[in-house]
């Protein structure tokens, strides 16, 4: 077997047997340190050591005692109990209290006395070895929650990036869009204030104010693939012009379907020309079918377009357009979302425009 060196501690008030195990040990290549009692062994122990040996009869601090108290250092250090040939009940006892081994004297058998220490060295050995597994284990682990961090906070903002790219271009598309048809030029930027200035008045959390003003900004998004030149012509649309526009809304939802991050606001989208009597399109969706988001967005969606100029009908004004929405408040509007837009717009009227730039910038989609 090879040799292994250890630091061992000796304790036993016995100053001859004290001094003869410790000879006996640093002949096989160890290094000792030896002290008369148990409160000294407590003293100088620390965990460099890799063996205690304890006798049992020691004043002032026995051997029970002693390894009790070692017990709560947590060092792990396997204790060997030196034990006269009368006393081996005492030997069994420091074994159930947790005692590596014993050994009895005086030594007269060196070959086992060595057998014991080296299986006490190695049992050391051993715990050394698990404890630094278990924090080497631990440093790994924390690296690696670290690096799984960075990554995904990369990951994080690269999705927000790509986000915000992606809604770039839609807006982009959409302005110019409008940007071709004079009677519509506008429309999504007015109805996204109304959406947030109605969601704001109803105190909405921020979360869903994010949500409502991106599906306000996208909510004609389907009429990007749609021949609109029909709502510049003079005059009412036929069945077959209003069949068309009125697949906006669906075609809209299913642009929005691939990003993946905007699924609530492809439901409002789809949804915005509904009604509370289940009379709108597409789907015929009725009161609580429908969330407080589409609710709001029908609401000021249908507003804008009272107010805003067409080709075959005048605009009405803010006080006729809201007694129109009053009018027809249960049946295509709901009660909620039509009593507080109509508070919401007299308090816009009275504040002005520096409530626009102060509060609904800040749901701008960057």
């Amino acid at each position: 077997m090879e040799d292994i060196q250890a630091k061992i501690l000796v304790a036993d008030d016995d100053i001859m047997v004290r001094s003869t195990v410790s000879k006996i040990l640093e002949m096989f290549g160890h290094s000792v340190i030896s002290v008369g009692d148990g409160s000294e062994a407590i003293e100088v122990v620390d965990d460099s050591y890799d063996v205690i040996l304890l006798d049992i009869d020691m004043p002032n601090m026995d051997g029970f005692d002693t390894i009790a108290a070692l017990n709560t250092f947590d060092y792990d250090i396997p204790v060997l109990f030196l034990t006269g040939a009368g006393s081996m009940d005492y030997a069994v006892k420091a074994i159930n209290l947790g005692a590596y081994d014993f050994l009895t004297k005086p030594i007269e058998d060196l070959d086992l006395f060595n057998v014991k220490i080296r299986r006490a060295i190695e049992k050391r050995m051993f715990i050394r070895r698990e404890r630094n597994y278990k924090l080497q284990l631990e440093k790994d682990v924390q690296t690696k929650t670290v690096e799984l961090k960075k990554k995904n906070e990369l990951l994080l903002s690269y999705s927000n990036s790509l986000e915000n790219a992606t809604i770039q271009l839609m807006s982009s598309l959409q302005n110019a869009m409008e940007e071709k048809d004079f009677y519509t030029a506008g429309h999504t930027m007015r109805v996204t204030e109304y959406a947030v200035l109605l969601g704001l008045a109803m105190k909405l959390p921020e979360d869903e104010l994010v949500i409502l003003r991106r599906a306000a900004q996208f909510h004609d998004i389907g009429k990007l693939v749609i021949d609109l030149s029909c709502i510049q012509k003079p005059g009412k649309l036929t069945d077959e012009e209003w069949a068309l526009i009125r697949k906006h809304p669906s075609i809209g939802a299913n642009i929005i379907q691939p990003l993946g991050f905007m699924n609530k606001e492809q439901f409002i989208i789809r949804h915005h020309h509904e009604r509370m009597d289940g009379k709108g399109y597409p789907d015929g969706l009725k009161g609580e079918e429908l969330d407080t988001l589409t609710k709001i967005l029908i609401v000021v969606d249908s507003y804008d377009a009272m107010t805003s100029r067409r080709n075959y009908r005048r605009n009405l004004s803010m006080e006729e357009a809201v007694q129109e929405l009053k009018d027809c408040s249960g049946t295509q509007f709901d009660p909620l979302c039509v009593d507080a837009f109509a508070e919401a717009l007299e308090d816009f009227t009275a504040i002005g425009d520096a409530f626009s730039r102060e509060y609904l910038e800040k749901f701008t989609v960057e």
